[in-house]
C-alpha cells in the first residue's frame, strides 16, 4: 500500500522560506515521477511542481523561479524548497506519484502572512 507523509510546513511571513518533504512508501520510488500539489480554502487542488525519475523539473507559473522541487531515491524522499513565499502561496501542499494517483496523504498547511 502506498503511502505519502509530507511535513515541513507551517506560518512564515511574506517574503520568508520553508522546506517541505514528503516521504513515500509501499512502492518502488526511483522508477516514479513525482509532483507536488496545493489546495487553498475554497479552491480546487492545483499543480505546483513535478520531478521525473530522471530528475528533469516542471513548475506552475505562479511558483516558477522560487521553489525548487528535488528528490532523493536513496531516502525515498521528494521535497519543495520555497523560497520568497507570498500569502497567496497559503494552502495544504500534498505530493503525489505518478505510478499511484490516487493515492494522497494528509497534506501540510502553509500559512504565509502578510
Amino acid at each position: 500500500q502506498v503511502q505519502l507523509v509530507e511535513s515541513g510546513g507551517g506560518l512564515v511571513q511574506a517574503g520568508g522560506s520553508l522546506r517541505l518533504s514528503c516521504a513515500v512508501s509501499g512502492m518502488l520510488f526511483s522508477i516514479t515521477g513525482m509532483g507536488w500539489y496545493r489546495q487553498a480554502p475554497g479552491k480546487q487542488r492545483e499543480f505546483v511542481a513535478a520531478i521525473t525519475r530522471g530528475g528533469s523539473t516542471s513548475y506552475a507559473r505562479s511558483v516558477k523561479g522560487r521553489f525548487t522541487i528535488a528528490r532523493d531515491n536513496a531516502k525515498e524522499m521528494v521535497y519543495l524548497q520555497m523560497n520568497s513565499l507570498k500569502p497567496e502561496d497559503t494552502a495544504v501542499y500534498y505530493c503525489n506519484a505518478d505510478n499511484a494517483r490516487d493515492s494522497w496523504g494528509r497534506g501540510t498547511q502553509v500559512t504565509v502572512s502578510s
